[in-house]
């Protein structure tokens, strides 16, 4: 998963998007791109598909680009519809409601290598850890401010 989530970065810093990481409070790692909001949604879910589709194509035995726990035996399934109108993701700080309620923790890059699983925090360990933390990893998530306008013909 931190190999994916590196690879993802890797392209997307090709197409000049930054990107932020969060743990997802369950199995995987959320890779998030801010966007200024200048396109239709059609435009965005049709550059997230072909963004999945162009790490599957490259990167096929470690990118699967079709859904289902049978299609991607070994390999990680970009979940590029979870950008989609009624879809849900753990949103950062929320524990996930299942055993052993894993939280959503937003992280630096440079923290990838130490993360165990999506899940590292819990509700019993993410209090403890945040009362550590002297900086938002995100901090410059806030401010950021980039369109897939151009983007879209580079892919």
């Amino acid at each position: 998963m931190q190999e994916a989530a590196l690879l993802v970065r890797a392209l997307l810093n090709e197409l000049d998007l930054k990107a932020w990481l969060k743990t997802s409070g369950g199995k995987g790692l959320h890779v998030v791109v801010p966007l200024t909001p200048r396109l239709d949604y059609k435009s965005v879910k049709a550059f997230s598909q072909a963004f999945v589709g162009h790490l599957a194509k490259t990167i096929p035995d470690r990118f699967s680009a079709t859904s289902g726990p049978a299609n991607r035996i070994g390999k990680v399934y970009v979940d590029y519809l979870r950008n989609g109108k009624a879809q849900t993701t753990a949103t950062a700080f929320s524990a996930r409601a299942r055993p052993g309620m894993g939280v959503s923790m937003p992280v630096s890059w440079e923290q990838l290598s130490d993360l165990k699983s999506g899940a590292h925090w819990t509700v019993q360990t993410a209090r403890e850890y945040l009362s550590f933390q002297t900086r938002d990893p995100w901090e410059a998530y806030w401010s950021t401010r980039q369109s897939l306008a151009s983007v879209i013909k580079r892919l």
